[in-house]
């Protein structure tokens, strides 16, 4: 299974198209299993939460969660809660990004965003159910010698609180129409983006009980995809349309936004993008090997054009 791929995107032997389609149906069935069903009184809040969550995308978080997973011998049923509720986390942060009061988005994966959909009031509130829900999710997990559910929770409250995830949406609204440095900049990007996708990892590697030597791999390794990640959006923001996007194109450039392209230039952000791509792979030299998923998924995300 997963081998014999012919994706530019992927690692030799490695099928990631395969690991993605297998990856997003299994994560895609279990959040259907964890929500309330649609018709859930009240049905127009569990509609809103699974209209957002259910929209489309690779669930890329996901993906890197139950890869981290089996880099450390775990398997992807330990891993699942956890790579669940990192995507209502990052769906709920994506609802409330395209809100009137801070992007203004009118589309996300080529559909309406939610507040176009439900109006304002209900998407404020089925980000906020969202957020709750990864909470319930990840709470019931039992835990792992060196991880107790307690641990898990405060990772996850740690990487999308005020120091990290909100963290950077606060730096980039007050950021708006600011002649902002790179170092202002990566400190928004670390926290946005890096910080969750970080977290991915290492919640993926936590359900297989991995040791602190490969719980600090993992961390190096997100924390570099997810700058990277972040510097490939923007240059996407101004190198494509918004139909290849799914999303409105040039929003930062209307929104007078520091992106890496409008600080650095493209060559230089490519470079970047490039540079921090391979401190992902360096960081997986411990793994000798068995973190062919996670390898490919950080080729996928700097060669992506959407």
């Amino acid at each position: 299974m997963r081998r014999k791929s012919t994706s530019s995107s992927s690692q030799p032997g490695f099928d990631l198209d395969s690991f993605l389609t297998e990856t997003s149906q299994a994560v895609n069935q279990a959040l259907d299993r964890f929500l309330p069903r649609a018709t859930t009184r009240p049905a127009t809040i569990h509609k809103a939460m699974r209209y957002s969550l259910f929209a489309g995308g690779k669930r890329m978080r996901p993906a890197l969660c139950l890869a981290a997973a089996q880099a450390c011998g775990g398997s992807f049923g330990s891993a699942m809660p956890l790579a669940c509720a990192v995507e209502c986390i990052h769906t709920y942060s994506l609802v409330h990004d395209d809100l009137p009061g801070m992007d203004n988005d009118d589309f996300r994966r080529g559909k309406p965003t939610s507040h176009k959909v439900f109006g304002e009031g209900i998407a404020i509130l089925a980000g906020d159910a969202l957020l709750t829900q990864a909470f319930e999710i990840a709470a019931q997990c039992q835990g792992w010698p060196r991880y107790s559910p307690q641990a898990i929770v405060l990772e996850i409250a740690r990487a999308s609180g005020s120091l990290q995830l909100i963290a950077g949406q606060v730096a980039d609204l007050e950021g708006e129409g600011q002649a902002l440095s790179a170092t202002q900049l990566r400190y928004i990007h670390e926290r946005k983006t890096s910080a969750l996708l970080c977290c991915s990892t290492r919640l993926g590697g936590m359900s297989a009980n991995c040791t602190p030597a490969q719980l600090e791999a993992l961390t190096a390794f997100g924390y570099h995809v997810g700058l990277a990640f972040q510097v490939i959006d923007d240059i996407l923001d101004v190198t494509q349309t918004s139909e290849k996007l799914g999303k409105t194109a040039g929003k930062d450039t209307k929104a007078q936004k520091a992106t890496y392209p409008s600080i650095l230039g493209l060559d230089k952000s490519r470079k970047i993008a490039a540079a921090l791509t391979e401190k992902a792979f360096a960081a997986l030299a411990p793994f000798k090997g068995k973190a062919a998923a996670l390898e490919a998924l950080a080729q996928y995300l700097l060669k992506r054009d959407r």
